[in-house]
C-alpha cells in the first residue's frame, strides 16, 4: 500500500528544540576550548580527533554516536564526554572507533566518558563490530575514581569486554597517539594488535612524576614508557610508526587484513519516498496531549513511500507493517496514540511474525501521557486487561532475536518506554528526536487531589519538564544520540546496514579464545 498524505505541514514545531540541538553541536565542536587546542596541536605537536578519523575512515559518511553526551552534568561540561565514538568504513568495513578527545580535560576519563566507552563495546557486541581505539588519555578523574572504578559496569568493564570479544571473534585494533597511563595502559595491550607513534606515545601504569616521588629518580616519559621501549622491549605494541600519518596507515592495513568476504556493492538505485524528508520537520508533535497520525511521518520513510499494513483496522492506536528503508526490508511498530489492550496485542502478533521471518524492527515511539486512573469497576477490569496486554508485549520484544532499532519521535511515557522496545528492552541502536519526551508520567498527570496546584506541584512539573527532555537523556547516554527528523531515513539506513555486516565474517564459529600477549 502507498501511503498518501491527508493535509498539510503546520508551522515547525521543532524550532526551539532544533536551535538547542544546533547549540550544543556547535558547542561540542569546540572540544575543550581554543587554548586546549593550541596546546594540543602547537606544543604537543598532536593531530586533533577529526583529523585522526579523517586518516582512519574511508570517507566522512560515518555514523557519530551520542555526540551530546557530557553536557551540564553535576561536575561540569565534558563536551563528547571526552572521546568521539561512531561507526564508519575502513577498507569498505564497518568499525567501532573510540577516539579520545586530548583537548577535552587532558583526556581525563570522567564516569560518563566510561559510560560511553562501554555503550560502544555493547553496541560492538550485539552488532559484531572490529573495534578501533584511538588513545590519548590521562586516566581516570581520581576526585570521582568511587564513580568510575570500582563497581562491576564501571572502568574495569571496559577490559573484560575487550577479551570477551576477542573469544567472540570481534577484532580489537588500538593506535596509541598519546598518554596511556594507569588503566589506560591496559587498553592497548589487551588489544589484539597495537600500534604506537614515537616521541608522542607512551604507556605506563604510573608516569615519571611517580617515579620520582618513588626512587626519586628523573625519568623521561619516552624512557619509562615511549613507543622504542614498546616496541624493541616489552612487547606490548605490535608497529612502530614514526608519526601519525603512518600509525592510522598501519592501523587501516590491520583491519584489511580481517577476515570478512563483503558484497559488492549493489548499484540499483534505491527508490526515495515520494515526500521531501525536510517535511518531517513540521510533522513532529507540537502538543503531547495527541499524536499526528503517524502514517504521514512513515510516508517520509519507506522506499517509494509504500507500507504493508498490519491488521490495519483493528487496535488503530498502534500501526504495525512491513516497508522497505533504503533497500532493507523491515518491520515497522509505530505508536499513533495510546497503547490500549488491542494495540498491544496486535503488536505482540506482528512482533512473532518478524521474529519468526527474521526481519528486523523499527519502532518509533510516539504517545502521549495518560493516568491510568481506577475511578470504576469497568475502568478497573480494562486497565487489568491492558496490563496483560502490555506484558504480553514486553515478553514478545524481549525475547525476539532479531534486531532492533528505537526512534522516539514523539511522547514516550510510562510502561510504553518498555514494551516499544525502549534503552532497557536492549535495541541495537536508540535515537531520539529533539522534541522528544521521556518519562515515567507526563508533567499534569503525577499528582492527585488535594495536592494539584500547590509550590510542591509546581517544583515537580518542572523536574519532569527538564529531565523528560531529550537533550537531558542524551547528555547522560540515556540513548545513542539526537537526529534532526530529516535524518531519520539516512540514520536507519546505515544501521540496517552494520547490523547485516556480521553475516560477512567468515571466521565466527571457533573455540572461544581470546588473543594474549605471551
Amino acid at each position: 500500500m502507498q501511503i498518501t498524505r491527508h493535509g498539510s505541514s503546520s508551522k515547525p514545531a521543532v524550532d526551539r528544540a532544533k536551535r538547542r540541538y544546533r547549540e550544543y553541536m556547535e558547542n561540542v565542536q569546540r572540544g575543550g576550548g581554543e587554548n586546549a587546542i593550541l596546546r594540543h596541536t602547537e606544543r604537543n605537536k598532536k593531530l586533533l580527533v577529526r583529523e585522526r578519523l579523517r586518516l582512519l575512515f574511508d570517507d566522512e559518511d560515518y555514523l557519530e554516536l551520542s555526540p551530546l553526551a557530557g553536557l551540564n552534568l553535576p561536575y561540569g561540561d565534558i563536551p563528547r564526554a571526552g572521546c568521539f565514538t561512531g561507526i564508519g568504513k575502513i577498507h569498505g568495513l564497518w568499525c567501532m572507533v573510540v577516539a579520545n578527545d586530548a583537548t577535552v580535560k587532558g583526556g581525563t576519563a570522567f564516569p560518563i566518558t566510561v559510560k560511553k566507552q562501554l555503550r560502544c563495546q555493547e553496541i560492538a557486541i550485539q552488532n559484531h563490530l572490529p573495534c578501533v581505539y584511538v588513545v590519548d588519555s590521562g586516566g581516570a578523574f581520581l576526585p570521582l575514581q568511587a564513580e568510575i572504578f570500582p563497581d562491576k559496569n564501571q572502568g574495569g568493564r571496559t577490559f573484560y569486554n575487550e577479551a570477551i570479544m576477542s573469544a567472540m571473534k570481534i577484532p580489537q585494533v588500538a593506535i596509541v597517539c598519546g598518554s596511556c597511563t594507569a588503566g589506560g595502559a591496559y587498553i592497548p595491550t589487551m588489544a589484539e594488535e597495537s600500534v604506537i607513534v614515537d616521541k608522542i606515545g607512551t604507556i605506563f601504569l604510573g608516569g615519571p612524576p611517580l617515579v620520582k616521588a618513588a626512587t626519586g629518580e628523573d625519568v623521561s616519559p619516552e624512557d619509562l614508557g615511549g613507543a622504542r621501549v614498546h616496541s624493541e622491549i616489552s612487547g606490548c605494541v605490535d608497529h612502530f610508526a614514526s608519526n601519525e600519518h603512518e600509525a592510522f596507515q598501519n592501523a587501516r592495513n590491520v583491519i584489511a587484513t580481517l577476515n570478512f568476504e563483503l558484497p559488492s556493492e549493489i548499484t540499483s538505485e534505491v527508490q526515495e519516498p515520494l515526500y521531501n524528508s525536510k517535511e518531517l520537520l513540521g510533522l513532529a508533535p507540537r502538543d503531547y496531549a495527541h499524536t499526528l497520525d503517524v502514517r504521514l511521518i512513515l510516508s517520509h520513510l519507506t522506499d517509494g513511500s509504500r507500507f504493508q499494513e498490519f491488521k490495519e483496522l483493528y487496535g488503530t492506536t498502534l500501526v504495525a507493517g512491513f516497508a522497505s528503508i533504503v533497500g532493507n526490508l523491515v518491520g515497522i511498530i509505530a505508536g499513533n496514540g495510546q497503547l490500549t489492550y488491542e494495540a498491544a496485542l496486535k503488536a505482540c502478533h506482528f512482533v512473532q511474525i518478524c521474529d519468526q521471518r527474521g526481519v528486523p524492527l523499527i519502532f518509533l515511539q510516539n504517545s502521549p501521557p495518560f493516568p491510568a486512573l481506577t475511578s470504576s469497576v469497568s475502568q478497573a477490569a480494562l486497565n487489568s486487561n491492558r496490563l496483560k496486554a502490555h506484558a504480553s508485549l514486553m515478553s514478545a520484544v524481549a525475547s525476539a532475536s532479531v534486531p532492533k532499532i528505537t526512534i522516539v519521535i514523539g511522547g514516550c511515557y510510562g510502561a510504553e518506554s518498555y514494551a516499544l522496545c525502549g534503552r532497557s528492552f536492549d535495541p541495537n541502536f536508540f535515537f531520539l528526536w529533539p522534541n522528544a519526551r521521556v518519562a515515567l508520567v507526563g508533567p499534569n498527570d503525577h499528582l492527585e487531589g488535594e495536592l494539584q496546584n500547590t509550590a510542591e506541584d509546581t517544583k515537580v512539573k518542572q523536574k519532569l519538564e527538564e529531565e523528560s527532555s531529550a537533550f537531558y537523556s542524551s547528555s547522560r547516554l540515556w540513548d545513542d544520540g539526537v537526529i534532526l527528523p530529516q535524518d531519520t531515513r539516512k540514520v536507519l539506513g546505515k544501521c540496517l546496514k552494520i547490523i547485516k555486516q556480521q553475516n560477512y565474517q567468515l571466521v565466527k564459529n571457533n573455540l572461544r579464545r581470546p588473543v594474549f600477549r605471551m
